[in-house]
């Protein structure tokens, strides 16, 4: 670990992050937040369920939001497609440099959980850049296929025992891969999201001792990103929630106040990241509120 001194990851980072992944352009779904198992709330920011009960097609938006996921779907509950492709039943996704349309032809019942930045390296040992703006099979990954992990949720009788079965493998990953957080990283990390994205990178290059290159080159493998997207997003995020909790008079108010050059610049930053207009992204119902955390 390097000599640093900053706040822990768990607090910085559970206490900062705070934000909206997804909304549905139709008010028919019910996202519930669950309990994080205590082991491994340092790695986990959130477990969520969201149901749809329509019959109908429904469309629903992702956005960037700093964070890897894993999202369990039940295939006789419903499916959810991307691009007119069926996606498998357990992945495991990284982080999405913007926005993105899935949508189901009706019922489906989905757990998933939003990690902190760094759980693609830190609890399955992956280069978190391999899986960026993409997922992968879970299922196929040779533990869980050791582990049968998608027939044990296949059979889980209740809500609690899919979240235990889920929690019980990331935990094994997270022994398993038992990797070692890295300092600098961490400092990066607590210092671009408690600034809200605003941080000066040349600064905490200076601070950390680290090249511009070398930077980079670690943020991408740990987080995925390259510090300056991660910081775009922290600050859009910032701005969504502003925008969300309606702590507003005008958008000019929310441009300033997160430090866009302009409003017009703030409203095309938000198009990138959440697919539609802040004017537009209002008159949309948001059933995934801020995580859990």
């Amino acid at each position: 670990m390097a000599d640093l001194a900053y706040p822990s990851w768990d607090n910085n980072l559970h206490q900062h992050e705070k934000h909206v992944s997804l909304y549905s352009k139709l008010n028919l779904m019910d996202f519930q937040p669950l309990p994080i198992p205590d082991p491994l709330k340092g790695y986990v920011k959130s477990f969520w369920k969201l149901e749809n009960n329509a019959a109908s097609k429904q469309e629903l938006t992702t956005m960037a939001d700093g964070s890897p996921g894993l999202i369990f779907q039940h295939p006789s509950q419903g499916d959810l497609f991307q691009n007119g492709k069926k996606l498998a039943p357990l992945f495991l996704y990284g982080q999405a440099t913007s926005y993105a349309t899935l949508h189901s032809d009706g019922n489906f019942n989905t757990f998933g959980i939003f990690f902190d930045p760094r759980a693609l390296k830190l609890v399955f040992g992956l280069d978190a850049s391999e899986l960026t703006d993409t997922c992968i099979d879970l299922s196929l990954i040779s533990e869980a296929k050791n582990e049968r992990l998608l027939q044990k949720l296949l059979n889980a009788e209740s809500e609690q025992e899919t979240i235990e079965t889920i929690a019980s493998f990331v935990m094994g990953q997270l022994v398993k891969n038992q990797q070692k957080g890295d300092g600098s990283m961490e400092f990066a990390l607590s210092h671009i999201i408690s600034s809200r994205g605003t941080a000066s990178l040349e600064e905490l290059t200076q601070k950390l001792r680290l090249s511009e290159r070398s930077l980079e080159r670690k943020f991408k493998e740990q987080v995925g990103i390259s510090p300056k997207l991660f910081s775009r997003i922290c600050r859009f995020q910032a701005s969504l929630r502003q925008l969300t909790e309606q702590k507003h008079d005008k958008l000019s108010d929310i441009a300033f106040e997160n430090d866009y050059a302009d409003q017009s610049h703030f409203i095309r930053s938000f198009k990138e990241f959440a697919g539609a207009s802040p004017l537009q992204f209002q008159k949309q119902p948001v059933p995934f509120p801020k995580s859990a955390t």
